[in-house]
């Protein structure tokens, strides 16, 4: 039996123009276009790498936004945040990033 097609993509064009902005930013935002791809590169590899967000604390703004009833969260270097969805079939998974942010925003969003 063949293993499932992996594909990694962004919930808009937008956000995936932001990500590609990154490495030509100062160099913070260089660094952060770094992590970011390679939690792209760890989502082809093992989609689900994250932690599961509970159904219960996925915040009301992702279900409405995006349709979404799973959550996962990838932790990134510097106390950045990855948030994304996995969508399938029988053929192919697809890890689709929703957004990413500080820590601190995080916190926030999820009123931890």
């Amino acid at each position: 039996m063949n293993e499932k097609v992996k594909e990694v993509t962004f919930a808009n064009t937008g956000l995936k123009d932001s990500y590609e902005e990154l490495q030509f930013g100062k160099f913070e935002d260089k660094e952060l276009y770094k992590f970011l791809t390679r939690a792209k590169e760890d989502l082809l590899k093992d989609p689900l790498c994250g932690i599961r967000v509970p159904e219960r604390l996925i915040p009301n703004e992702y279900r409405q936004k995006y349709g979404i009833t799973a959550l996962w969260k990838y932790d990134l270097p510097n106390a950045w945040r990855l948030l994304y969805t996995i969508i399938g079939n029988e053929v192919k998974i697809v890890s689709v990033i929703l957004e990413w942010m500080t820590h601190k925003e995080y916190e926030r969003r999820f009123n931890y």
